[in-house]
């Protein structure tokens, strides 16, 4: 199966995504928050720095709950400005 490129509009929304859990862990240290969502460190940090910008479902769930982020609001931090569309 080949994968299909990201377009900057999801580049842009995985940056965000990111950064919203980075902000949202605070304080905590990376290896505290990934162990209490059940993930790698380096899992975790590639998320927070946007080199994963297509997590997971799961994996996004397990960090909102650890960093107690609801998903509305973290839904709302990575949406983009305009609709992600993609050109076939």
């Amino acid at each position: 199966m080949v994968r299909v490129p990201l377009t900057e509009a999801e580049r842009v929304r995985g940056e965000r995504l990111g950064a919203a859990l980075r902000e949202a862990r605070g304080a905590r240290s990376m290896v505290e928050v990934a162990a209490e969502a059940g993930i790698s460190v380096e899992t975790l940090r590639k998320i927070e720095t946007g080199r994963i910008p297509t997590p997971a479902f799961f994996t996004v769930t397990a960090i909102a709950a650890a960093v107690r982020l609801p998903l509305d609001v973290l839904r709302e931090a990575a949406e983009p400005e305009e609709p992600l569309t993609r050109v076939s």
